[in-house]
């Protein structure tokens, strides 16, 4: 094995399923997956855990299940949140600079960045990114990167993402018991987009809607930078729950019909065909119709499509959004789904597949919207070790994930040694604080090759 191939480990937990995945970067700069495992989650609500231990159970055998598939110990991951807690907001900063002539430094932009982190929130609330929109520098409005321009007021607008505390703090949790350390946590939208849009659809303006089992995502693009987030608090369970009470079934009867049988558009469902459902404890079989499935999902999803519609428009771009709607999630997976977006969005409309960035034998397998979030955070998880190298000069990338292949004949007898050092966090590693997590997102933005931001 190449002592220079870099791994990273990510886990997407989400109401319905919980995902593990590892890959690695290609010479082309693609992303191998080289294991996933996915275990159905019992303990997560609407993207918030309700149930530490079958949520820890969960995340432990999908670990167990991709490090045996994969052949790679870890003992980082990086992990998405989402979650009905989610909001955004807008706000600006600005600092008045000492001397006119001098130009604007990188220790500025950071000041400014930092201070937006010590805003106002409500008790309970924290904030988990803050995204530059654009920077003024005295009049001169739309600035991208004021970096070596001259002025003496510098200001900014902001994005900022806010949610609880006592989410995250659950989620860090739960993978602390299952033996691993949270790298860095990513609000799982900004995941998804990484995944599934390209760079012409970011410039040009696209909504992402990520339909998951809980919760919708949204995320709004313009000119290249995310301008919007929310999170909708329901998603495709709810539909399953309409099918489950509207026709008198088991959940698992509805979750069924939904998948195979189930379309978003009532008008155009065949009038004359029925699928036969076994009666409850041996009762007569039920005979539902396609058309009355399709009804009842369609009023569901119509409910969801308004809310993305609401948040569009609260984003202040809706006339600017040249490239339409992106679907992905396991939602988007529901026949004729995009028809009735483009219907009640009057939008261009495709579905997001995350292939754009994939290669290898897994490719195929992973091509499936459901797997946008999981790939995703893998490719934040690459960009976030990329910038923070460049940033910090971490140097070999062995010391700073260390992975470890595990062969078969290292691991007959073994076990107990095996056990001892996946359980061990990385030596002199700790949670990467909020100073460094500014300097690394500065890295990225303004493309710091071999310099350090000091404070």
């Amino acid at each position: 094995m190449n002592k220079k191939e870099q791994y990273v480990a990510a886990i997407d937990i989400g109401t319905t399923k919980i995902v593990a995945i590892v890959g690695k970067k290609n010479e082309n700069g693609k992303i191998e997956i080289l294991g996933l495992s996915k275990a159905l989650s019992k303990g997560v609500k609407r993207g918030v855990v309700l149930n530490i231990e079958e949520t820890v159970n969960a995340i432990q055998t999908t670990v167990e299940d991709v490090q045996q598939r994969s052949g790679i110990l870890f003992s980082e991951v990086f992990v998405g949140i989402a979650g009905q807690h989610i909001k955004s907001m807008k706000n600006r900063g600005y600092i008045i600079r000492d001397a006119y002539d001098d130009e604007i430094k990188k220790e500025e932009v950071f000041r400014l960045i930092e201070d937006m982190h010590k805003i106002h929130i409500d008790i309970g609330e924290e904030i988990i990114h803050v995204i530059p929109q654009n920077f003024i520098v005295d009049n001169e409005t739309g600035v991208k990167s004021p970096i070596g321009m001259c002025g003496r007021r510098l200001e900014a607008n902001f994005h900022i993402v806010i949610g609880q505390v006592a989410a995250a703090k659950n989620i860090e949790k739960c993978i602390r018991k299952a033996n691993l350390i949270v790298k860095d946590m990513i609000l799982e939208p900004l995941a998804s987009s990484d995944a599934v849009l390209t760079d012409d659809e970011k410039e040009a303006g696209v909504v992402l809607v990520d339909i998951g089992g809980g919760t919708t995502d949204v995320a709004v693009y313009y000119d290249n930078i995310i301008r919007h987030t929310a999170v909708i608090p329901f998603g495709g369970n709810v539909v399953t729950k309409d099918i489950k009470e509207g026709c008198a079934i088991l959940q698992r009867h509805a979750e069924q019909l939904k998948i195979q049988y189930g379309s978003a558009l009532g008008d155009i469902a065949p009038e004359d065909k029925v699928v036969s459902i076994p009666g409850i404890s041996g009762r007569e079989p039920k005979e539902i119709s396609f058309k009355s499935l399709a009804y009842i999902i369609q009023s569901r999803m119509e409910e969801i499509i308004d809310a993305v519609n609401f948040e569009i428009q609260n984003s202040g771009y809706a006339d600017k959004l040249a490239a339409g709607v992106v679907i992905t999630g396991g939602g988007a997976m529901l026949k004729h789904l995009p028809q009735l977006m483009k219907f009640k969005t009057a939008m261009d409309v495709r579905i997001g597949l995350p292939n754009e960035h994939l290669a290898g034998t897994a490719k195929n397998e992973i091509n499936q919207p459901m797997y946008a979030t999981s790939v995703g955070l893998i490719m934040r998880g690459f960009e976030y070790l990329e910038t923070y190298k460049k940033t910090f000069n971490a140097g070999n990338s062995d010391e700073f994930v260390k992975p470890r292949t595990v062969m078969a004949d290292e691991q007959k007898g073994k076990e107990e040694e095996t056990e001892e050092t996946y359980a061990q966090p990385v030596q002199g590693e700790e949670k990467i604080s909020l100073t460094d997590k500014i300097k690394t997102m500065l890295a990225k933005m303004f493309e710091v090759e071999d310099q350090t931001i000091s404070k």
